[in-house]
């Protein structure tokens, strides 16, 4: 019962932002959210498929989050694959390189310097990924779940002759799903989200993600009318900042559901020791 309360209670902000993306715009300015769309309207979805904008930032965002989430999950599975085997000096300096981290940081300026200057990525989308390609945290959480492998089970591969990689990659993943569906959920949620790293590299409008576009509209009442249509005389900004909220959304609420099977299991194993 509590429970079904607390779902009833989350969902209920939820349900209010998709049904004030469906409520005219004369009405939701004035009286604001309400649990039902009356009078109903599709104009602030009609305004943002009308122009190639939102296709555009769709684009860019699917983009940062797939091959952000592919480099992000390779690196940390290996990192924490080298750290769990505790190999002589080499474990303890990666690990030492991934808990400093976790400490102190450059700060905002040596990192803007680093991706503009030395890595020239500016208006790249790569200056969104690689800066949170590394998450020393989800690395520790993986090192945890590597170090509960069943030992036999990796000497047997090695009496059979299979060295380090083929250990790694015919053994190891095969037997972490559950972490590594864990660890790459929440990269995916963090480079889907990601609009500060854009905002600080990338100056080209045609290469905005998702987020910076729904973040400028928020900011900026310029940017819902230059999305609505032009023959439009008034453009629908409140509805439109609940349409394109629904629309960024609405990804990771799919996401979640292929991933849930392994979320807990991976969470639960990766957090305890035995």
């Amino acid at each position: 019962m509590c429970v079904s309360l607390f779902a009833v209670f989350a969902l209920v902000p939820l349900w209010m932002i998709v049904a004030g993306s469906f409520t005219d715009e004369s009405k939701l300015s004035v009286d604001g959210y309400s649990l039902w769309p009356k009078p109903f309207s599709t104009a602030a979805y009609q305004a943002i498929f009308a122009g190639g904008t939102l296709w555009k930032a769709l684009f860019a965002s699917l983009f940062i989050t797939i091959v952000g989430t592919a480099l992000a999950l390779a690196a940390t599975a290996g990192l924490a694959w080298v750290i769990a085997r505790r190999i002589p000096r080499l474990s303890t300096a990666l690990a030492v390189f991934g808990y400093v981290p976790m400490l102190f940081t450059g700060g905002l300026v040596p990192l803007y310097i680093l991706v503009t200057q030395y890595l020239r990525l500016t208006d790249s989308w790569f200056a969104v990924i690689l800066p949170g390609a590394v998450a020393p945290f989800l690395v520790f959480i993986a090192v945890s779940f590597f170090a509960q492998l069943p030992k036999e089970i990796l000497d047997s591969a090695r009496v059979d002759g299979a060295g380090e990689l083929r250990t790694f990659f015919q053994i190891v993943l095969p037997l972490s799903k559950p972490i590594l569906a864990v660890v790459g959920l929440f990269y995916a949620v963090h480079f889907w989200n990601e609009w500060f790293m854009a905002l600080l590299f990338i100056s080209d409008p045609n290469k905005f993600p998702v987020q910076l576009v729904l973040q400028n509209l928020i900011a900026s009442v310029a940017n819902a009318a230059n999305m609505a249509p032009v023959s439009s005389n008034v453009a629908p900004v409140y509805q439109l900042r609940l349409a394109l909220t629904v629309v960024t959304i609405l990804p990771i609420l799919f996401a979640y559901p292929f991933a849930q099977r392994y979320f807990v299991k991976g969470l639960t194993l990766g957090a305890t020791k035995g």
